[in-house]
This record gives C-alpha cells, sequence and structure tokens, in this order.
C-alpha cells in the first residue's frame, strides 16, 4: 500500500504532459517573390498568399474510426480556434465535438500575431470559431455547428468512444498576450 501511492501521484502529474504531445499542429505554405516555396508554423507578416494546411491530432487512430467518419476527417478537418480567457462558449464547445465523437484538433490563440493571423484567415476575431474543411462558423451555436457536421459527413453519434481530445496547452507568458472576447 505504501508504494502505491507515489505511483499513483507520478501517475497524476505525468498523464497531462504525454496528453500534450498528441496536440495537432497548424502548417502554413506560402509562395516569395522569387517564386520559392516555403512551409513553416507562421507565415511572415508580407505575404498575402498563404495557404493553411492542417493536420488533425486526436487519442483515436483512423483505423478504430468507422469509415464515415475517416472520409468526413479526410475531406473535411475540424478545428476548434478558442482563447485561453474564452471561458463557458469554448467549454460547451469542447463539449458538443466530444458528446458526439469528433475527431477534432484545437488552435489556442495565444500571441498578437496568431490573433492577427486568425483574422486574416477568417475575418474575425470570435471565439470560439469552428472549422469544419473551408468553412468558419463563428461563435458558439450547436444547431448550426451540428448542421455542418452533418453535411460533411460525420455521424450524429459515435458509434465508437468519442475521442478524448485534449485542450490545448495553457499560456506560458500572459504578458504577450491579446485577449478576445467571446460574442
Amino acid at each position: 500500500m505504501k508504494h502505491i501511492l507515489p505511483m499513483l501521484v507520478c501517475l497524476i502529474f505525468t498523464t497531462p504532459l504525454t496528453a500534450t504531445l498528441g496536440q495537432a499542429g497548424e502548417l502554413y505554405r506560402w509562395v516569395d517573390q522569387s517564386g520559392k516555396v516555403h512551409y513553416g508554423d507562421a507565415p511572415p507578416p508580407d505575404v498575402t498568399d498563404v495557404e493553411s494546411k492542417r493536420f488533425a491530432a486526436s487519442n483515436v487512430s483512423d483505423e478504430n474510426l468507422p469509415y464515415a467518419t475517416r472520409k468526413a476527417r479526410e475531406n473535411f478537418p475540424v478545428v476548434l480556434h478558442a482563447s485561453h480567457d474564452c471561458g463557458e462558449p469554448c467549454v460547451e464547445a469542447r463539449s458538443l465535438l466530444d458528446k458526439r465523437g469528433i475527431p477534432f484538433s484545437e488552435k489556442l490563440l495565444k500571441t498578437k500575431d496568431d490573433i492577427d493571423a486568425f483574422k486574416r484567415l477568417t475575418g474575425s476575431d470570435m471565439v470560439p470559431t469552428l472549422a469544419v474543411g473551408r468553412i468558419y462558423l463563428k461563435g458558439f451555436q450547436s444547431q448550426r455547428w451540428h448542421s455542418e457536421l452533418d453535411i460533411a459527413g460525420y455521424p450524429k453519434s459515435a458509434p465508437y468512444r468519442a475521442p478524448n481530445n485534449q485542450p490545448a496547452a495553457p499560456v506560458e507568458n500572459p504578458e504577450q498576450t491579446e485577449s478576445i472576447a467571446p460574442p
């Protein structure tokens, strides 16, 4: 019994760390003035033609997902854009996606550059914003989100265990962030 407690404490503290290792990323593709193609996690500010490449991260591997979900994920990846001070709307947004079993990635807007890139991409600074493929749904509206997920081909309910999507990592340096208010 004496040895179980230290192991349990260790497990509790290391689980959140390992869960963040599988987080999704966002990759940008752009072409400079000389015609050279570049890839990176943030495009330079002077480039106007930027293509965003998303890859989903989920704790559920593709082979465990039903065919319809894999196809929907391939054709219409789901990304939840949130901020650290979004509050209840972001909690409800994550809950909707988790209950429905949608494999999604989360992009946490932490810095002014993140927010500026988000505004250029969506034309808005409203969070939460759900990206379903190239469609951006601004603000949490459960009926509209369900409708768009239905159109994209995601099942209405998960016939499998819903993915345990992890929220984005907390902000490391709050002095460098800019707040965006939820709707």
